[in-house]
């Protein structure tokens, strides 16, 4: 028998290879912005709204899952990915394929039987979309990024089908801000490790050969058209003053980020535009979910 030491020890390590073959960081954003979708919903409750997330999160492990099985050689190429669980052989790839397929049919299949129809074959159509035409797209053209962004736009329009029946208001809302969020966010990350992508023959923008500029003016279009992104739902009356006012200041903040970034493109200023990513999308999430509130608070008055 081994000692409980090394048994403990081989689980924590297994949990950590699954928490990366996951990616659990990025499938907490997943379900939080899906959460935040399914409540904004005219009368939408906390608990189905947790329950729609979790299932929406599920799916997101499962792309990643799928997505690392199938870039399994090129990740091995690559210094930071090298070390995880499928390419450095702690996790197999046929093991990891069967766990992706039960727990996207498992999502997939609850969201049906729980909530809609339609927000089942959204999240079905967002799987493909991110699995059967991003993933092999990053080897052939940097529009992969454009194409990516849009399963990593749908969580909030997923989380809002699951609990309204259909898409509108707050999803879109959300979809376009998440949709553009992404660019200057990416951006970044693509510039850090473009000597990477290219080494395992992926094509993304900053690594192609004389584009490494193009990547802040890249980061500073698409930052300066979220701040009318986020104008647009208050013109609709979706959003009141808060969160537009809030969403105005944390643009100008990312926009800043952007501008310093294509003005001295190094990995300093690369850094600073992903914490300041990193930091925007929670913070606009927190203003969508407490602009109701405020706008129902200023009307009792």
């Amino acid at each position: 028998m081994r000692p409980a030491a090394q048994t403990t020890a081989s689980e924590v390590g297994l949990l950590a290879d699954l928490a990366d073959l996951f990616k659990v960081r990025i499938a907490s954003f997943v379900g939080l912005s899906a959460f935040v979708g399914g409540i904004l919903v005219p009368g939408g409750r906390a608990w189905p709204s947790l329950e729609a997330a979790l299932w929406i999160t599920l799916s997101a492990g499962a792309a990643s899952a799928f997505n690392q099985v199938l870039e399994r050689d090129t990740d091995r190429r690559m210094l930071r990915t090298q070390d995880r669980p499928i390419p450095a052989g702690r996790i197999g790839a046929r093991d990891a394929l069967l766990v992706a397929a039960l727990l996207a049919a498992v999502a997939v299949g609850m969201l049906a039987w729980r909530f809609t129809l339609l927000s089942a074959l959204l999240t079905l159509a967002t799987l493909f979309a991110y699995v059967a035409v991003y993933t092999p797209l990053k080897r052939a053209s940097t529009l992969n990024t454009v194409v990516g962004a849009l399963p990593g736009a749908a969580p909030p329009l997923l989380g809002y089908a699951a609990i309204a029946g259909e898409v509108g208001g707050w999803g879109w809302a959300l979809f376009a801000v998440i949709f553009v969020w992404q660019f200057p966010h990416f951006m970044a990350i693509a510039w850090i490790h473009r000597e990477d992508y290219a080494r395992a023959g992926l094509r993304m923008l900053p690594s192609e050969p004389g584009a490494e500029g193009l990547a802040g003016r890249t980061a500073v279009v698409h930052a300066a058209l979220l701040l009318f992104v986020t104008i647009v739902p208050a013109l609709f009356g979706v959003a009141g003053l808060l969160f537009t006012a809030g969403a105005t200041l944390l643009g100008l903040a990312y926009l800043a980020a952007s501008a310093r970034f294509a003005w001295k493109p190094e990995r300093g200023s690369a850094r600073l535009l992903l914490f300041t990513s990193l930091a925007y999308l929670p913070l606009l999430l927190v203003l969508a979910v407490v602009d109701p509130v405020a706008g129902a608070l200023a009307a009792f008055r």
